[in-house]
């Protein structure tokens, strides 16, 4: 493992930037009837493209596309379905604006036919092993890849997660990924590691990652936590879907104090702000 630079930097086509300073903000917009938290409030282009254009209004500095719902126990949404739902979405976020583009898909030919459309990154929640055609694709584009970790599949994933040492072993996983990345010809500067809340993981688990972050630092390469409303908060809130956006944010002033990288969350003005101000003060408080 090497010693992580201060402040890593992600670079593809188009964005060179060094990150760690404050977090990126990563706006979801899910095209989909049946996700976790928002399913069927923007499953139409009409809907998404407003979302979209609002999140970036809220300060959103990256925009997350995604077609197919990942949630525990979700259906499996076809080729042509998942391509009819975030093709136009993003043919028409690109038109609009100047932000990259993520598209969140384990399929190959979504990525590709996305990228083509005006998508930048791709979030792949599989790491690049769902589909073996993924990693062809990514070499092909000079998009940025965001690279996940996930224990069994969404239908399987949280039936009985375990691990001897959930940090160490995510670790792992990533040393051999960006291995398998440097010999498949896709430059490391180009991913971005996400260690996976709520994948394959208990609520026990999801904390140890939420605590660790300076540890996947140390890896080498950008940290992304996705962890807007997710169902550990109502272990250690004792809160309903609906009210975990207090929630949401306070870790994700936990997580700005821990240098993460990227967010992915649902509310980005509220997340942005928080954060804005805290770095305030601790700004403030520092030594001259």
């Amino acid at each position: 493992m090497t010693t992580a630079p201060l402040r890593p930097r992600w670079t593809f086509d188009g964005f060179d930037r060094a990150l760690g300073s404050v977090p990126l903000m990563m706006g979801i917009v899910n095209v989909t009837p049946d996700s976790f938290s928002d399913g069927g409030k923007y499953n139409s282009p009409e809907l998404a493209v407003e979302q979209a254009l609002r999140l970036v209004e809220e300060g959103a500095d990256i925009l997350d596309i995604g077609g197919e719902s990942t949630r525990p126990g979700a259906t499996l949404v076809t080729l042509e379905e998942e391509l009819r739902r975030v093709v136009s979405v993003i043919e028409r976020i690109r038109g609009e604006v100047g932000v990259p583009i993520s598209i969140d898909t384990c399929k190959a030919e979504v990525a590709r036919q996305a990228l083509r459309s005006g998508a930048d990154i791709v979030n792949d929640i599989s790491g690049l092993r769902f589909d073996p055609g993924m990693i062809d694709v990514c070499c092909e584009h000079s998009c940025g890849v965001i690279c996940m970790h996930i224990q069994g599949t969404p239908a399987t994933m949280q039936l009985d997660p375990r691990y001897d040492n959930v940090i160490r072993e995510i670790c792992d996983e990533f040393s051999e990924r960006l291995d398998f990345f440097d010999r498949s010809g896709l430059p490391r500067e180009r991913v971005v590691l996400d260690p996976g809340v709520g994948f394959g993981k208990t609520a026990r688990h999801n904390m140890d990652i939420l605590s660790n972050i300076a540890t996947f630092r140390q890896i080498g390469r950008p940290v992304l936590i996705g962890h807007s409303r997710k169902r550990f908060l109502q272990s250690v809130l004792g809160r309903s879907l609906d009210e975990r956006s207090y929630g949401t944010v306070g870790v994700s002033v936990a997580l700005a104090q821990q240098q993460v990288d990227l967010l992915r969350v649902h509310d980005v003005a509220a997340n942005r702000d928080a954060i804005m101000a805290w770095r305030a003060i601790y700004e403030f408080g520092s030594p001259y």
